[in-house]
């Protein structure tokens, strides 16, 4: 009789700590054997060759539904994920119509997701002037965190936070021990610039990456950072695009650590694989599809930030895709002003870094490992006994040119179309179920919610 429900043999397995070559045995949807397995299996693979990755957990993504699926969806992002390597997603509460602001728009997503998700999932609550009555009830409905924007939002039912609004939600927040995600750009910079490049007549992609230089950013980091220190929350700055934005994110977390809130806040942030792959002399020539905010910066910009990733105390806590797709037509005005910002991106992630040369050990923490333990995700994040068996197989060695009929997203209008990356993923496994295998979804809809444990 068989002992496992599946084994790999022969794999170089990405651990907490190097990669190993060994057999890993998984039973019951968990990883039970590293090592050499004896014994036999109902599935065996043959991994030689292949790197087994932690599943990538992606901790940003705007997948939409219920309300806007036709900007996205959860069946068409979710089966993008899972053929990055992807097996659990956070959906952030926009760009949903409505946004997930009350226990009833988070029961509406829920039962949504639970029905099309391929992957396994967790749902962001708004932190919004609106609804500050309502984030008790979102936290016991099991949201991973809350999300506030100190600028505007581009969503008319999701209103941007002043000082006082993110410092009375983060202390709401505190009590529940969740994490506020906090889109920083200060609002009033960010319009300044804006209004006096329209008034100029400027309103090229070139003009619109320098209507939001680094200070816009830097100033909102600042003051999120002392509010939350105020509030005594755990805050994190999402899709960091300056150096010197994180170097205070960083700066923050080391005095938290040695002094706690009386020097410092509970802080972690996380950079796109955009922002480390493009500069601004790309996003020009690749135009609509590259537009989001914070804009895509200077080469000086990319290399400053991919220093901070591979430093040997990384500036980052992990990377997300900020996956925000939307029609075609929302991306055609020869007034870049006017597109839609944001960019899809959401099945490049692992490969993207992998194209970097970021180590494989690294990849794995930034991917999986450090998102899980930042969000209370116990069993997830890494490939040991007890834990989900949530993986990828990747050829890591194997160069490919992405080419768009390749992509499994609604629109599928990537900026990286075109472009070579390395690392091709084989195959994703979700709690011992394969749900993608050489380029096809072959699982029906599997996914189900995870809550922090807090």
């Amino acid at each position: 009789m068989p002992t496992f429900d599946l084994i790999l043999r022969n794999g170089h397995v990405v651990l907490d700590d190097e990669v190993r070559q060994a057999d890993v045995a998984i039973e019951g949807g968990r990883f039970a054997e590293i090592g050499n397995v004896t014994g036999g299996a109902r599935e065996t693979v043959d991994a030689a060759g292949l790197h087994v990755f932690p599943g990538l957990i992606d901790p940003h993504v705007h997948f939409n539904e219920p309300g806007r699926t036709d900007w996205e969806g959860i069946a068409t992002g979710s089966a993008a994920l899972a053929a990055g390597g992807g097996t659990c997603f956070f959906d952030m509460p926009l760009n949903s119509n409505p946004p997930v602001l009350s226990g009833a728009d988070f029961d509406a997503k829920r039962t949504v997701a639970e029905k099309s998700s391929l992957t396994d999932f967790a749902l962001w609550g708004g932190l919004t002037p609106d609804n500050l009555a309502r984030l008790d009830e979102l936290a016991e409905r099991g949201v991973i965190g809350f999300k506030a924007f100190m600028s505007n939002s581009g969503i008319a039912e999701f209103n941007n936070v002043d000082d006082w609004t993110l410092y009375r939600g983060m202390q709401i927040a505190a009590k529940h021990g969740l994490v506020v995600a906090v889109h920083a750009e200060n609002d009033v910079l960010a319009a300044g610039f804006t209004r006096a490049a329209i008034d100029a007549g400027k309103t090229s992609m070139a003009d619109y990456l320098q209507s939001r230089p680094g200070v816009v950013e830097i100033d909102a980091v600042q003051r999120a950072l002392a509010i939350a220190q105020a509030a005594g929350c755990k805050v994190h700055i999402v899709h960091v695009s300056t150096w010197q934005a994180a170097a205070l994110v960083k700066t923050s977390r080391f005095r938290f650590q040695n002094a706690g809130l009386a020097l410092g806040a509970d802080a972690s942030c996380e950079t796109c694989p955009h922002y480390l792959l493009l500069n601004a002399d790309d996003a020009i020539a690749i135009g609509p599809a590259a537009k989001c905010s914070p804009p895509i910066r200077s080469e000086a910009d990319r290399l400053e930030l991919l220093h901070c990733l591979m430093a040997p105390q990384p500036y980052f806590d992990f990377v997300g895709s900020d996956h925000s797709p939307s029609p075609a037509s929302m991306k055609r005005s020869p007034d870049a002003f006017k597109n839609w910002g944001g960019i899809a991106g959401v099945q490049s992630t692992l490969s993207a870094l992998l194209t970097l040369d970021v180590g494989e050990v690294t990849v794995g923490k930034l991917t999986a490992k450090h998102v899980a333990r930042r969000f209370g995700l116990k069993s997830k994040g890494e490939i040991a006994p007890g834990m989900d068996a949530d993986f990828s197989l990747v050829n890591v060695r194997e160069s490919f040119t992405l080419e768009r009929r390749e992509l499994l997203d609604r629109h599928k209008l990537s900026p990286y179309v075109g472009r070579s990356f390395r690392g091709r993923i084989v195959r994703t496994v979700v709690r011992g179920t394969t749900i993608f295998e050489t380029g096809k979804i072959v699982s029906p809809p599997i996914g189900q919610l995870v809550r922090p444990a807090v």
